[in-house]
């Protein structure tokens, strides 16, 4: 038609920053947030490469080759098979949020949705951003508003957290203590204290799920709880997530040099650390925090290992899902 006229473009990331919460974005305190956020990225990429140096320095090339070849094919399929679960389970969570949002979607479209969205923000960084305008945008075609597609990010990524420090606190109590002295740098003491504090927090979110009723306000925003299965599935599928993901990097390891509840004691807070870096997928630093709280373990498989980590649960999702966005959004443009 001539005398049509289009609609002007959304700016997709400028409206949902607008959506998520004010602490997500650089409306709080801007130039403040802003100084201390790179400065902070400064100081643990800085540590960590001093750490990456101190530990793996007098490594050669060969050493590192040697680890790689030790691995054996079955632990490459193990390791692809357990990225693969762990962006399932991501999916899982995903049909979890939009239900809780309001949106009833099928569950095959939420598990694409889901995977390119957390495909991307692993790698990319600025991970409420970067997925909730991957979601916004894939999901904005389904009818789920900007402000579903918010609250799914925030859940999401709540999930995530919550899950970590579950996991994070029961592999800290479970972990023998003989072992935890043998290849890792925390104090028995301080692993104790900091898995109880860890799955008493959890506990505390899961009973306000069970007991809160209404909208409560947190940082000025009001904020509407799930109920406490919801809650409860929540942490389990965020915990068991995470595990699958820290096993990506466990079984690339050789057998019998690190327990999985003391490896998970160590991985759960250098993936914590990782993100507070807001280094693109916590790059270097994961890998220093990790080096450091697993002194025990041989050098030349522990960067063997964090090479496969990265290949397997970060580069290869990545550009898997890189084509998996193009696909779609061609298949898009040409159906309209």
């Amino acid at each position: 038609m001539s005398g049509s006229r289009e609609p002007p473009p959304v700016d997709v990331e400028a409206e949902l920053l607008e959506a998520l919460p004010e602490t997500q974005g650089p409306r709080f305190f801007p130039w403040l947030g802003r100084v201390l956020g790179q400065l902070l990225a400064f100081l643990l990429l800085a540590g960590a490469v001093y750490i990456l140096w101190r530990e793996f320095h007098e490594l050669s090339p060969a050493e590192v080759a040697d680890a790689i070849r030790a691995w054996g094919w079955d632990s490459v399929a193990m390791a692809l098979a357990l990225s693969a679960s762990s962006f399932i389970l991501m999916g899982f969570v995903e049909f979890m949020g939009l239900r809780w949002a309001g949106a009833r979607l099928p569950l095959p479209s939420v598990l694409m949705g889901s995977f390119m969205a957390s495909a991307m923000a692993h790698s990319l960084g600025a991970n409420l951003l970067v997925s909730g305008a991957v979601r916004a945008r894939y999901y904005g075609r389904m009818g789920v508003s900007l402000q579903q597609t918010a609250a799914i990010t925030v859940f999401q990524s709540f999930s995530f957290t919550a899950g970590l420090l579950a996991l994070a606190g029961v592999s800290l109590l479970i972990a023998g203590s003989d072992e935890i002295a043998r290849v890792s740098q925390i104090p028995v003491p301080v692993a104790n204290g900091i898995g109880i504090a860890l799955v008493v927090g959890v506990a505390v979110y899961i009973t306000a799920c069970r007991f809160v009723r209404g909208t409560v306000r947190i940082f000025g925003h009001g904020v509407t709880l799930p109920t406490m299965p919801v809650a409860a599935a929540q942490i389990a599928l965020g915990a068991l997530d995470n595990a699958v993901a820290a096993a990506i990097l466990w079984v690339l390891l050789p057998p019998d040099e690190v327990g999985f509840a003391t490896f998970v004691g160590a991985f759960a807070p250098s993936v914590a650390i990782g993100l507070a870096s807001h280094v693109p997928g916590g790059v270097g630093v994961f890998e220093g925090a990790m080096s450091t709280l697993l002194g025990g373990v041989d050098p030349a498989a522990l960067a063997a290992g964090f090479l496969g980590y990265r290949l397997f649960f970060f580069v290869i999702p990545l550009a898997v899902a890189g084509i998996a966005l193009a696909l779609d959004t061609l298949a898009h443009r040409r159906a309209t």
